[in-house]
């Protein structure tokens, strides 16, 4: 590896990113490049442009994208249509983020001629499978550098000690011991490590950033209207919104009503549980919406295999797959199934509830004709229910005489 020449550093100008950068052009020799995702984290990004600068990077070295759009798009929106929840509650929010961040690494490497690309995901972490995952998948002889499972630099002491050898700008907020780590973008926050390492301690209320309590928000619901088309959402009241637009609403909806707080004690992939601390608002409002508009669009045997398709799935975009062939050949069943799944779908947002009150499409199969029950002459025989019955009984029957005849 000493004859990298030139890296692509996924660069978020933050303590550990720009140790990072310093590290690679001393240990290393290295030309450094940085690219910085705008996701929706929130954060203003230009502070990352002038650190890097101030770090020795050159202006054409310098690369800020604004992913939201994209993000949402093509990563988020895919994902809700499957309902994907790992381990049946965690909506993935980090997860999803990485493969986009590492398909632009490799662009900006292909770009710059770069033969390296680097991360700052630590050792014992899920992230540092899904970013090296994505670039072998998009580039097989890249050559990956991940300062933390290298350098010396095992501790916070360590870590400031080695930006003041080097003239790195430390805020005086960022001297102390951070309580938790935080990653976020547009479709959720994540809080883990030290005060919520104990997952018998509840958080305290400081670890929630993107959210009200429950306790906190209305006593009055929300009541909006998602609309969808082919399973991705596309209005809300009727008002049509690009899909980062449309989440960003909904982030505040879901913010303002209480909604999105998971607690979750999760298995990695890497083998260890960890505790971790989700806010999902927007997401939680539309996994909701969407399974409703799914209940009168969705013929019953595609959506029970949908369900039954959507734990593989989830885990694949959990453990870094996103762009394996599985994943596609998922993804593409499951874009299939959406083609019906267009209408509008009622919620009642109340104290974190996301209460379902009405839903409609053009293409529903719901037929009250058949489920009345006033008079339905014609629509459904009741007496061809007992041959149904008859037949499904069989194999209970035989059983339930074999059992007779042997005593048991």
């Amino acid at each position: 590896m000493k004859d990298v020449k030139k890296v692509v550093l996924a660069y978020s100008g933050g303590l550990d990113t720009s140790v990072i950068l310093k590290w690679l052009q001393t240990a290393y020799g290295a030309e450094v490049v940085t690219f910085t995702a705008d996701l929706g984290q929130g954060e203003e990004l230009e502070p990352a442009r002038k650190k890097a600068e101030l770090l020795g990077i050159k202006p054409q070295n310098i690369f800020i994208e604004d992913l939201r759009e994209e993000f949402v798009r093509d990563y988020v929106y895919p994902m809700f249509r499957a309902n994907a929840l790992y381990e049946g509650v965690y909506l993935l929010g980090t997860s999803i983020a990485r493969p986009l961040i590492a398909k632009k690494q490799i662009e900006i490497a292909e770009k710059v001629g770069a033969d390296a690309v680097a991360h700052g995901a630590t050792g014992k972490g899920n992230d540092q499978v899904r970013f090296e995952l994505g670039y072998y998948a998009l580039k097989p002889d890249v050559k990956v550098i991940a300062p933390w499972r290298e350098w010396d630099l095992t501790s916070r002491t360590k870590l400031i000690e080695f930006a003041e050898q080097h003239q790195i700008p430390i805020p005086r907020d960022k001297r102390g011991e951070a309580p938790f780590s935080v990653d976020a973008n547009l479709l959720h926050s994540s809080s883990e490590g030290k005060v919520l390492e104990d997952p018998a301690t509840e958080p305290d209320s400081i670890v929630f950033q993107r959210t009200l309590s429950p306790e906190e928000a209305p006593d009055k619901p929300t009541i909006i209207e998602v609309g969808f088309e082919q399973g991705d959402a596309v209005s809300i009241d009727g008002m049509q919104l690009s899909p980062a637009k449309l989440l960003a609403a909904l982030n505040t909806l879901g913010r303002d009503n209480g909604i999105g707080r998971i607690d979750l004690v999760e298995n990695r992939f890497v083998g260890m549980k960890s505790r971790g601390v989700y806010e999902t608002p927007g997401g939680t409002i539309l996994l909701s919406a969407h399974r409703a508009m799914e209940s009168i669009t969705l013929d019953r045997g595609a959506g029970h295999l949908k369900d039954e398709l959507m734990p593989r799935y989830a885990e694949l975009i959990y453990n870094g797959f996103w762009f394996s062939p599985e994943r596609d050949m998922l993804q593409a069943a499951i874009d299939k199934s959406q083609y019906y799944v267009s209408g509008t779908v009622r919620l009642k947002l109340y104290k974190g509830n996301v209460i379902v009150i009405g839903r409609s499409s053009p293409h529903s199969l719901y037929s009250q004709s058949l489920v009345t029950f006033e008079d339905d002459r014609g629509a459904y025989d009741q007496k061809d229910a007992q041959g149904f019955i008859k037949l499904n009984a069989l194999r209970l029957r035989t059983l339930a005489m074999r059992r007779r005849r042997s005593g048991a």
